[in-house]
């Protein structure tokens, strides 16, 4: 069996693990929140398996680990905090009551179906940069287009954070309360967290990318773009804003949806 697969093949039996203990625990609980910290949390664990099973060493790898544990706990951290001070995702909770009242599903295999299941092919796609990209030993040291890559990575995951942190600050003003958050990196995207995520994982593809195996990884950060922009991230959570805030169609004319640039002027009448 090449080396590749049996990684490939071993960090899956990992996520599996990891997803059949946390499902158990959400179902005890009656709450699949803490799944939305799995995803990073996770990807933070397929990256240090993948460095015990390669050896580790090279400044490729601890480049690619580093940066994947970093913004793993940073991101699984903040969701964890999320769900502790927000409660229950009303996402989860629809979804699931649905099932029960349109299917008849228990609550643990609706769960583990509609929710679990789809999830971990989903994480072990978007983190092939950080499996793949460690198989090789060769070349170890970081080239140009490494280096561009790492620094688009630390780039992204401080861009995300300060967004995440603007975001939080802003929701806890309660005068604040019903307006559309426009401030900071909002003001110029309406995504930054979205954003950050995106230049995280493109970036860690370019550093892998210097390895023949790693340029294949290139479907993890594109299909993560494509959920971010086209599918569950963009299109879910502007659907939900419009409806409850007003004000969130103007804020939509005149902001960037995802990469930052300069907001339109006001239209005058």
């Amino acid at each position: 069996m090449p080396d590749y697969v049996a990684v490939l093949a071993i960090n899956a039996g990992v996520i599996l693990a990891l997803f059949v203990v946390a499902w158990a625990v959400c179902v005890t609980m009656r709450d699949c929140t803490p799944v939305d910290s799995l995803w990073g949390l996770g990807m933070g664990l397929v990256a240090i398996s993948t460095f015990i099973q390669t050896g580790g060493g090279t400044p490729r790898r601890v480049v690619l680990t580093a940066i994947c544990v970093a913004w793993a706990l940073r991101l699984g951290g903040y969701m964890l905090w999320r769900w502790r001070d927000h409660g229950p995702d009303g996402r989860y909770v629809r979804m699931l009551d649905k099932a029960k009242a349109e299917r008849g599903w228990g609550y643990g295999y609706a769960a583990f179906r509609l929710i679990f299941m789809l999830q971990m092919p989903m994480l072990w796609l978007v983190c092939l940069p950080v499996q793949l990209g460690q198989i090789a030993s060769e070349p170890a040291q970081l080239g140009v287009v490494g280096l561009i890559g790492a620094a688009l990575a630390v780039f992204g995951l401080i861009f995300e954070s300060l967004g995440d942190w603007q975001l939080v600050r802003f929701r806890k003003n309660p005068a604040n309360a019903g307006e559309v958050m426009d401030k900071g990196l909002w003001r110029y995207t309406r995504h930054p967290n979205y954003f950050g995520d995106a230049c995280v994982w493109w970036g860690l593809w370019l550093v892998a990318s210097e390895t023949t195996l790693g340029l294949f990884a290139v479907v993890g950060p594109a299909y993560l773009l494509f959920t971010l922009t086209r599918w569950s991230g963009v299109p879910t959570v502007e659907g939900r804003m419009r409806r409850r805030k007003p004000g969130y169609e103007d804020y939509m004319r005149r902001t960037s949806g995802f990469f930052p640039w300069p907001p339109k002027p006001p239209e005058t009448v």
